[in-house]
């Protein structure tokens, strides 16, 4: 099957129409060949009976996986990776978004497996054996709604991300996931907090006796105030759950104290998650920074604009707003810091979604902690190699290994 360069993984968040067409150019996707040469492509998997099942993508259209099968050692061990890729939280951005792969498989193609989805020992370590999927995200709530709507040109969009995720799974289990030794569910941005979302549905598809673990990366996204005093995360999630009937994925311990939205948030989600689960983050994420921190309607003139596009460039009271946010989201990760099962690694890098690359994920320019890469870390956490793994960097810029050539 043929490829195109499609879009390096990043954040982007469809609040209004003008401002999903410029980040749809940075959403989450996993990077496919572009020339020849390149490492091999994993084709696409139609979901078999997804319009019976009413599991369908924003347009109508079957959702898709990719898989490509485990040998050896890990050949009954399963990592599941749910794509992100940010939300539309109104019609005309969820109407804009069904004609991109972000939200029908008419548009999807083959693509590589990097980082945490390589075959390669020498970059994946601990998982390079493993049966490995990676669920493409077609939907825009984080696999979590069950609605639809009337769309402006008369037809349907289809809020499936709900069943979408349930018949996946299914078809997975009939795959040979049911003979799961180990498995672990991961996902990077929208698609890291669909894993928190998820985890213990995923957890308990499984015999008690399989050992099933979550790993949530860049996808703890804070409901901060930004620079304006606005909350436009807020705004932005509290449109996705009305408009996509995001209910039923949400804990019920929350939602008997809280209202829908502030219960999608990950400072909620952790609270009631019960599987063990990694939480991997920047402190200085510059998807949130860019997007939820410093949103261009935040500010006036290009006081930020140099500072949001490298955090070298920023000034010293520009960096003291920056630690401000810093601060704020480790204080909400002490719920997870105290879970005894639990793991964290959350670095000073200006950089957003880290298991993806071989870059970031495990090569000699990977951000370090305790001198581990962010893949020997979650290895060393996965397995019980060190009693415990909860890794917290100092403020930016102590950590020399926050290379600038990693991603944002």
């Amino acid at each position: 099957m043929a490829t195109v360069p499609r879009r390096r993984p990043g954040l982007a968040v469809a609040a209004a129409a003008p401002l999903f067409m410029l980040l749809a150019v940075a959403s989450l996707s996993w990077s496919p060949a572009a020339a020849a040469g390149s490492p091999e492509l994993v084709e696409l998997t139609l979901l078999a009976g997804a319009h019976k099942k009413g599991a369908v993508c924003l347009d109508g259209s079957p959702p898709a996986y990719h898989l490509q099968r485990g040998f050896g050692s890990g050949s009954r061990n399963w990592l599941v990776n749910i794509e992100g890729g940010a939300w539309c939280n109104t019609t005309e951005t969820c109407s804009q978004r069904k004609m991109t792969d972000l939200g029908s498989s008419k548009f999807m193609k083959a693509i590589e497996f990097n980082g945490i989805l390589s075959n390669k020992r020498s970059q994946n370590p601990d998982f390079y054996n493993w049966n490995r999927v990676d669920i493409r995200y077609c939907d825009g709530a984080s696999f979590a709604g069950d609605g639809e709507v009337d769309d402006q040109d008369g037809t349907k969009l289809f809020f499936r991300g709900l069943r979408i995720w349930e018949a996946i799974v299914d078809e997975l289990m009939e795959k040979g996931m049911d003979n799961a030794r180990q498995a672990l569910l991961a996902g990077c941005s929208s698609g890291g907090l669909a894993t928190l979302l998820h985890c213990d549905n995923f957890h308990a598809r499984f015999p008690p006796e399989v050992p099933v673990k979550c790993l949530s990366d860049a996808g703890f996204f804070l409901d901060a105030k930004d620079l304006s005093g606005e909350r436009f995360m807020r705004s932005l999630i509290n449109g996705v759950v009305q408009l996509q009937n995001v209910k039923k994925v949400l804990p019920k311990n929350c939602l008997a104290k809280k209202d829908r939205t502030k219960c999608f948030f990950a400072a909620e989600l952790v609270k009631s998650i019960i599987t063990p689960t990694f939480i991997l983050n920047s402190g200085y994420d510059s998807g949130q920074i860019v997007f939820v921190l410093v949103p261009d309607e935040s500010y006036q003139g290009q006081s930020w604009s140099s500072c949001k596009a490298d955090i070298r460039n920023c000034s010293s009271s520009q960096l003291d707003v920056l630690h401000g946010y810093r601060k704020k989201f480790i204080s909400e990760l002490k719920v997870a810091e105290a879970k005894m099962d639990w793991g964290l690694f959350i670095d000073s890098c200006f950089t957003h979604c880290q298991t993806p690359f071989k870059i970031s994920w495990h090569s000699q320019n990977s951000p370090r902690l305790g001198n581990k890469t962010i893949a020997e870390a979650v290895g060393d956490w996965y397995f019980g190699r060190s009693q415990e793994v909860k890794l917290v960097d100092c403020e930016y810029p102590c950590n020399p290994t926050c290379s600038s050539q990693l991603p944002t």
